[in-house]
């Protein structure tokens, strides 16, 4: 297991988190998966990682839906029905802690998701947008938002390939809406916590000031047609490890 003393391996892992920050922000999320990959890499205390990733999504998924909003990748008629379902829904999932090996296992798990979406894998968008039904957008939300909160993401890595492949939005549209998602999901969640007892402390803060660079950057570029494909698979290969470590540690 890897520790994080206070000196090259912390610097280490800021720098990695500003990066994940970046990468995730680029696409219109707000990175909890990959926060939470490498606080498991780094074995950072559980009760510190929900919490944390929760904090650092509304951070990087508000910056990052200013910056979509601002280029029209949003739609407000998909995304209020999904927001609806899922907000109560996460916060309930916030409320619920799952301890040691079951929460590494559901967490890893769950981190073969954004894997799967950054490496290309699991399927081509729908080129033409189609009329998504209310009841299903319902349903979805409360779904992605209920593992949301029980984990501790946003859902963004849930919502979006289901908005791509359904053919119910477009990629630049998609990456608005999971942003939102993510922002009102994660803060939902974090409330739930807080009834829990949880507060923030001096090392989330310091977690949250070195994403904000990275999450700052990438919202800008990722809004403005750029693409990092090799960093993305690279990201892709750093959740699959993680995901193998949870599950098997």
């Amino acid at each position: 297991m890897i520790a994080i003393p206070a000196d090259a391996a912390q610097l280490l892992f800021y720098l990695l988190l500003a990066l994940t920050a970046f990468l995730y922000a680029s696409v219109g999320h707000g990175g909890a998966s990959g926060y939470l990959a490498l606080m498991a890499l780094f074995s950072l205390p559980q009760q510190v990682m929900k919490p944390t990733a929760l904090l650092l999504n509304i951070l990087v998924s508000g910056i990052a839906f200013l910056q979509y909003y601002r280029q029209n990748g949003f739609n407000t008629r998909l995304f209020l029905p999904l927001a609806a379902a899922s907000v109560p829904a996460a916060f309930a999932g916030g409320l619920l802690t799952l301890h040691g090996a079951l929460y590494r296992q559901v967490l890893g798990a769950l981190l073969v998701f954004p894997a799967v979406k950054l490496m290309g894998w699991g399927g081509t968008p729908n080129p033409k947008t189609k009329h998504a039904p209310r009841w299903q957008l319902l349903l979805l939300g409360a779904v992605i938002g209920w593992l949301s909160g029980l984990i501790g993401i946003g859902g963004g890595v849930l919502l979006s390939p289901v908005l791509l492949l359904s053919g119910w939005a477009n990629a630049k549209t998609t990456a608005g809406i999971s942003a939102l998602f993510i922002l009102v999901n994660s803060v939902s969640a974090f409330g739930g916590q807080w009834v829990q007892g949880v507060a923030v402390t001096p090392q989330m803060a310091a977690l949250v000031a070195a994403a904000l660079p990275g999450g700052l950057a990438g919202a800008y570029v990722g809004a403005n047609h750029y693409s990092s494909g090799m960093l993305k698979k690279v990201l892709a290969v750093v959740l699959i490890i993680a995901s193998v470590k949870l599950i098997f540690s």
